[in-house]
């Protein structure tokens, strides 16, 4: 029973029942019947086509036809030519066929010549076996033509099927619509490309037609009931996203895209082909709002990094996990991940642990506002570099607890950069906001304020030691995808089905992808000197209100149709645009073109100091009115805006 079991599991039976797949041995024995019928059909065309004298022949029809068969087994043994799957044949499988059907014609007219030579007798006419290389070729790639013609049929007329157009004609493009065309399981079917270019306007290819980016391009895809193009990730990196895939958005033509494939098997390529197809999405509104890759000096940064400790605040946030990630690339000696929230610390080191098997990752628990609790961190693992991002970030809450803002933003920023100092890192580079320019909120004034205080303490110490830690500010907007961010939130009410509330029709922000601020703040760490603010290039700014327009069209719905927007008015503390630089604050250029050095006032560090310590006293004492207050006096541009706190500037 066992031994039954395993027939019965094996190759040899289990794709029988499903007629999607014939494995290799059926495709065999189909062939090999084929090139019977085909030797058969040759001999009665070949020995009468010319009056030949059969005595000369030493084999019977049927022994030549076993010789035949046989020899035509070793060459389609040789060339491989059942290992494909019938359906998805290609040119390369005709012209496999074709070789190893030459190849047996040829032998055994080479077998006739030398026995000829030697018995003055023949196993073949070497008519039949000419007829036999044109018949057999035609029968074997008909019959892989008829195959694959049906399922093409079967497949193309499945009420499921999608038509697609394919945007690009470069070799991402071409090598998409092969594999949609190469897999009739495909619920996408191909029907054209579009380009950008006017010279291939008009042209064809792969039997498609090619259609220019254009007006009258969607009244074709109308016409043809197209309702979704695919965009390869090579092409988006080629194009301007929002701008070039305007037409489309707006039009609610849906856009699909594959991600990158480095897991290609050669020895399956039909297991290849379902990869990719399966992994086909709709595009993501972050993908929309990327600009093109940056590049950064990954030398510099990895001499400031290999073989260094770094600890890093925050190190389960957005911003921190992904610098951890980044980080840990350049071989450090060892991470340690400082957070105060157990469960993201938790889910980060399960999953970086196995990304990074050699990093030596050194987790805590702790409170940056705590310095007795973060004293012996840095007294028992002695980091070279600092990266700060733990914060409070969130806008209207923090409008709420102000004395809370000051304590995780300014009081805790003051004790991580007082024991940098202590201890001796090389580097603090800490994580800001464009917020803090003109700033007219708790959140961003407490982060301007922890601008002032590590600028003004590096300013003291360097003119003592100008090896002293090199404190470095990085400035950038909202992050794409971070927690808390409008895009997840907007994909959830999109999800219930609206409405999706947005607080001004004009608000406008700048966005920037998580990898790209972190990359950025690792470069200006190789950059700076101590006491610069680095400035990101952020792009152009993006109106929220078509951001949610746009989310709602990639998600298959019409705004204002099927799912609203409603306004709610501004929150406490929010303007209509964020600024990344103060009017009074100049910029001078990098060896990066994405970060720029803003020159701006400078403090003294002993009257700051002062001033701060009143301020975190103040906190530390639940104190809100007050707490603003002494905000707005070390802050003085600091001017709130549809807040309880604009009393005090008055």
């Amino acid at each position: 029973m066992t031994r039954l079991k395993e027939l019965r599991q094996s190759d040899i039976l289990s794709h029988w029942v499903n007629i999607d797949y014939l494995p290799r041995w059926g495709v065999l024995l189909l062939d090999l019947l084929i090139v019977f019928v085909a030797f058969v059909v040759s001999y009665v065309i070949g020995s009468n086509l010319l009056e030949y004298n059969t005595s000369y022949l030493i084999l019977p029809i049927w022994a030549q036809a076993i010789i035949i068969m046989v020899m035509q087994t070793i060459f389609f043994w040789v060339f491989h030519t059942y290992s494909g799957i019938l359906r998805y044949s290609t040119f390369v499988d005709v012209i496999k066929v074709s070789l190893s059907v030459l190849t047996t014609g040829a032998t055994m007219i080479i077998v006739n010549i030398v026995i000829k030579h030697s018995l003055l007798q023949i196993p073949f006419l070497n008519t039949v076996l000419l007829i036999y290389i044109f018949v057999a070729i035609t029968l074997l790639f008909a019959w892989r033509v008829i195959i694959k013609t049906v399922f093409e049929y079967i497949s193309h007329h499945k009420n499921s099927v999608q038509k697609v157009l394919i945007y690009g004609t470069q070799s991402a493009g071409l090598s998409i619509a092969k594999m949609l065309q190469a897999n009739m399981d495909s619920q996408y079917r191909p029907c054209g490309f579009i380009t950008d270019y006017q010279e291939n306007y008009h042209h064809n290819l792969l039997g498609l037609n090619v259609y220019q980016r254009d007006e009258k391009l969607i009244r074709i895809m109308k016409e043809k009931d197209i309702n979704s193009i695919i965009v390869s990730p090579l092409k988006m990196k080629s194009i301007n996203p929002l701008k070039d895939l305007g037409i489309f958005i707006d039009n609610n033509i849906r856009i699909l895209t594959t991600p990158y494939f480095s897991d290609y098997d050669p020895q399956n390529e039909n297991k290849n082909i379902n990869q990719r197809i399966g992994a086909i999405e709709t595009i993501k509104v972050e993908d929309l709002l990327e600009r093109p890759a940056i590049h950064i000096n990954s030398e510099n940064v990895h001499n400031i990094l290999s073989h260094k400790v770094v600890l890093i605040t925050g190190a389960a946030g957005s911003i921190g996990s992904e610098i951890v990630k980044q980080v840990a690339a350049h071989k450090p000696s060892g991470i340690i991940l400082l957070e105060v929230a157990e469960s993201p610390l938790h889910d980060l080191m399960i999953e970086i642990k196995p990304l990074f098997p050699t990093v030596k990752f050194i987790h805590v628990i702790a409170d940056v506002r705590n310095v007795t609790m973060l004293e012996p961190i840095f007294k028992e693992y002695n980091p070279d570099v600092v990266f700060h991002a733990a914060a409070y970030k969130h806008v209207p809450l923090m409008e709420d607890f102000p004395p809370q803002a000051i304590l995780t933003n300014v009081l805790g920023t003051k004790n991580i950069a007082d024991l940098s100092v202590k201890y001796g890192v090389q580097r603090f580079i800490m994580v800001s906001t464009d917020k803090a320019v003109n700033p007219t909120n708790i959140m961003g004034a407490s982060k301007r304020i922890a601008e002032i205080y590590v600028q003004s303490l590096f300013l003291k110490l360097v003119k003592e030691n100008e090896h002293c830690t090199k404190f470095i500010t990085t400035r950038f907007g909202n992050v794409l995808g971070s927690n808390g961010s409008v895009v997840p939130y907007f994909k959830k009410q999109i999800a219930q089905g609206g409405p999706i509330t947005v607080t001004h029709p004009d608000i406008i922000r700048y966005f920037m992808t998580i990898p790209e601020a972190s990359s950025l703040v690792l470069e200006a760490a190789t950059l700076g000197n101590g006491g610069e603010i680095f400035v990101f290039d952020m792009g152009q700014p993006v109106k929220i209100s078509d951001l949610a327009k746009n989310m709602i069209r990639l998600a298959g719905y019409v705004p204002g149709k099927d799912i609203e927007i409603v306004y709610t008015g501004l929150r406490p503390g929010e303007k209509l645009y964020e600024e990344l630089l103060n009017q009074k604050e100049l910029t001078i250029p990098t060896t990066n073109e994405k970060i720029l050095v803003a020159k701006v006032r400078e403090y003294d560090f002993d009257e700051v100091s002062a001033s701060i310590e009143q301020l975190i006293r103040s906190a530390q004492e639940g104190k809100v009115f007050p707490t603003v207050q002494l905000m707005k006096e070390i802050v003085p541009e600091y001017k709130s805006k549809n807040s309880i706190y604009e009393q005090l500037d008055k």
